[in-house]
């Protein structure tokens, strides 16, 4: 170990674990130390692509591994629960990409077994560790704006539907609301709490609406409506089937905020933010937020020092805020009527 620096391992080898490996790379506090594959092929290629010297072709190994402090884990959905758990019961720290679970009991599973082990855990929402999130934070508790009121969120793409791919499966819990869905009630419940002087608030009521696939039954696009006690209202929008403008507004009564990158999510190089603010009979100010590596790589920065410190949940995503939202898109399915099949077996635990 170098400069008390955490000892990463990756549990799967897809896209999004690229990316957390380079970021771990840019980051202060992390260190990349093993790999582990559903394949000792996977798991080489993918250890010789970001130079990771210990490469392992299971899950299992990688969890026996000494030199192992924490596991990122990035496999689909269905599986995190799984891991998490083992992971947890090996006695290493977790990070689980978003969403921690397809619902909120599979999240309040996970929790209960880093507590019952005594080790970190965290929901990776890469944005909430970029300085843009915390500039914004401070900006609405000064009330730089006013009195926040209406909240416009989306976070969409367009992909060709293939029946057995992650973002289509039913089996792998694919769809807009899980997928990147998250990142729009995220965002709508930080912002409602930060007008409020609040880490974070959750809504009252969730509407909405969507468009299920004929074939696989998962999110093709889903609005949503999330009104909180505050009289704030949010409405959110996702989408694996069509692209939208991925932006966030925020309208008080004073002016209103808009964030053109809101989930800095580029996933190599650097990765400044900027807020535009325009207030009632002022210039709009552009508010850039300097950042020369990725959101990526601040998140490894921000599990690690927690982890360090002995933590075992970070400020930047604790776990009621984590179990908030997954509540609020559990609502937002229900409302749109989307059932997972593995959800509907009686008995089952994902219920």
């Amino acid at each position: 170990m170098s400069n008390n620096k955490i000892q990463w391992g990756l549990l799967a080898t897809g896209a999004i674990a690229g990316a957390f490996a380079r970021g771990v790379k840019q980051s202060q506090m992390g260190e990349l130390a093993a790999v582990g594959s559903r394949s000792a092929e996977a798991a080489a290629a993918f250890g010789g692509e970001f130079d990771i010297p210990r490469r392992h072709g299971t899950y299992e190994a990688l969890l026996a591994d000494p030199g192992v402090e924490a596991v990122y884990i990035s496999t689909p959905h269905p599986l995190h629960l799984e891991w998490a758990v083992k992971a947890a019961e090996a006695g290493k720290h977790v990070l689980v990409e978003k969403p921690m679970g397809i619902n909120q009991h599979e999240a309040a599973m996970m929790i209960a077994a880093a507590e019952a082990n005594h080790v970190f855990l965290m929901e990776a929402y890469m944005y909430r560790c970029h300085p843009q999130t915390g500039r914004l934070v401070q900006l609405l508790r000064e009330r730089v704006i006013g009195d926040v009121a209406v909240i416009q969120a989306t976070f969409s793409f367009r992909s060709e539907f293939q029946a057995q791919s992650r973002l289509w499966s039913n089996d792998l819990a694919g769809g807009g609301i899980l997928d990147v869905g998250g990142y729009t009630t995220s965002i709508s419940r930080l912002i409602a709490g930060a007008a409020r002087g609040l880490p974070f608030d959750d809504p009252v009521a969730v509407t909405g609406s969507g468009t299920l696939h004929p074939q696989t039954g998962v999110d093709e696009w889903a609005v949503g409506t999330l009104k909180f006690g505050s009289g704030l209202v949010a409405m959110v929008s996702t989408g694996i089937a069509v692209n939208q403008e991925n932006v966030v507004r925020i309208f008080g009564s004073e002016g209103n905020i808009l964030l053109p990158n809101p989930y800095v999510a580029a996933r190599e190089g650097c990765m400044p933010g900027k807020i535009v603010v325009s207030r009632k009979g002022e210039s709009v100010r552009e508010i850039v937020i300097a950042s020369d590596v990725t959101s990526f790589a601040h998140e490894a920065d921000t599990a690690s020092r927690a982890i360090r410190a002995g933590q075992t949940e970070s400020t930047a995503m604790p776990w009621a805020d984590t179990l908030g939202n997954c509540r609020t898109q559990d609502a937002w399915r229900a409302a749109i009527g989307l059932v997972y099949d593995s959800e509907k077996i009686p008995g089952s635990w994902r219920l």
